[in-house]
């Protein structure tokens, strides 16, 4: 009877797979809104994959308001089917509706919404995997005071269970919250714990890739650029082998910059010609490559025009958008060096006009320079003139005698102690 049983509850489903996307969902409704008795085991699991079905459906046809209602729908439905079951079910459809829709409020209300069901229902496992989700959804849409209130509370309660893997996600998130205020202190705290309780568990491909990402951007953050392109790619590769398209993009957009940044532009072209890299091209990836041809070319023209053109690319991104202002301040160096490098006095104007800039931004970045050392001169501002200084050579006649006078010292305080044990 169990195999009987099994064959007709996959065929409603599989009947559906045959038809065209409408009528497959009109079909899937009438099994979804059909009565079952708590006792037809056959009736309660052709429903359960036809409400499975159904929400793949409406994700491909992006019917968010639908998926929606019928995440609502089918909280009746769930006492019929046991807790692990119907938690799965829950998440599985939250999940989907949250790549539709993860940065509005609207999800934000739902998945409180059934964050307060399963309390009702007593449901914490399922509770506990709602809240870990509604803190990555307050840090997607910046709510950072609610999203560490929430996750501390949780962390205390996890840590007291034996469920590591849901321990590490909200560890990871909690670093990730963190970074975003700027506390890299303790961002790089949170995800060494994670790090250390994943050590002790089954880490899957995504959260491992997760874990990766994370660590590639502190390096990168901590000027360790070698070490960060390092845990970049192997997060890149993770994300690539469970086919989540937009976390690999973002993976491969942080590897890019880290090239860049590591002063190996012409690496970015070859990289980005691989097989496993031709899958994500797109905007960010030819954004970078402009940065990156004009690193190369060491032109600050080029870098503005790129930034220009890819601004929403740029401007909505912390971790590139904190690089490139570096990246653009040390072109801007470079640039003013190369310029001022013939001359002993020359007009601020003058530079201004060569590097297309505006005066007062070029004399507050060479004012700058001198004070960092980077550049040997004066500004007379009155004048508006920049006068460098030869550089000075060193006097090797000076440290030697220094040199000199020092071993003398020792060898005279030497002979003193001898003296004074003979007397």
């Amino acid at each position: 009877m169990a195999v009987e049983s099994s064959t007709k509850a996959v065929s409603a489903v599989e009947k559906s797979r045959d038809m065209p996307s409408e009528k497959a969902m009109e079909f899937l409704y009438t099994v979804v809104r059909r009565d079952v008795d708590s006792s037809n085991d056959e009736g309660i699991k052709e429903k359960e994959q036809a409400i499975q079905r159904l929400g793949e459906l409406m994700f491909e046809n992006k019917l968010k308001d639908d998926l929606c209602a019928l995440v609502k729908y089918i909280r009746p439905f769930l006492s019929c089917i046991s807790k692990a079951k119907s938690a799965k079910l829950v998440r599985n459809l939250l999940d989907l509706f949250l790549q539709l829709d993860s940065e509005t409020t609207s999800a934000i209300e739902l998945c409180k919404e059934c964050i307060e069901w399963a309390k009702a229902e007593k449901r914490s496992f399922l509770r506990q995997n709602l809240e870990s989700r509604l803190v990555a959804l307050f840090l997607a849409s910046s709510q950072y005071t609610a999203a560490l209130d929430l996750g501390s509370s949780l962390l205390r309660e996890l840590k007291k269970l034996d469920d590591k893997a849901l321990l590490v996600d909200v560890q990871l998130l909690e670093s990730r919250v963190y970074y975003k205020l700027g506390n890299v202190t303790k961002s790089r705290a949170a995800l060494t714990s994670a790090r250390t309780t994943a050590n002790g568990i089954y880490t899957p491909p995504k959260m491992q890739a997760g874990l990766d990402l994370q660590a590639g951007i502190l390096h990168a953050h901590d000027l360790d650029f070698k070490m960060g392109y390092s845990y970049l790619y192997e997060s890149f590769e993770g994300f690539d082998s469970v086919n989540l398209t937009t976390s690999a993009s973002l993976a491969l957009k942080y590897l890019l910059l880290c090239k860049i940044l590591q002063n190996s532009p012409e690496d970015v072209s070859a990289l980005l010609t691989t097989k496993l890299a031709q899958k994500y091209h797109g905007e960010a990836s030819e954004a970078m490559s402009g940065v990156a041809t004009a690193c190369k070319n060491r032109s600050l023209c080029e870098l503005k025009e790129v930034l220009a053109s890819h601004e929403k690319e740029f401007s909505s991104d912390d971790v590139v958008r904190r690089h490139l202002d570096h990246l653009y301040d040390n072109l801007l160096e470079q640039n003013l060096l190369r310029l001022v490098e013939p001359f002993s006095r020359v007009q601020v104007a003058h530079i201004a006009k060569l590097i297309t800039l505006p005066q007062d931004v070029v004399e507050s970045k060479l004012s700058q320079m001198i004070l960092d050392k980077k550049v040997k001169g004066i500004l007379d501002q009155g004048a508006g003139v920049l006068e460098v200084f030869d550089p000075s050579t060193s006097n090797q006649t000076y440290n030697s005698s220094v040199d000199t006078i020092k071993a003398m010292g020792k060898v005279v305080d030497g002979l003193y102690l001898r003296a004074r044990k003979l007397s």
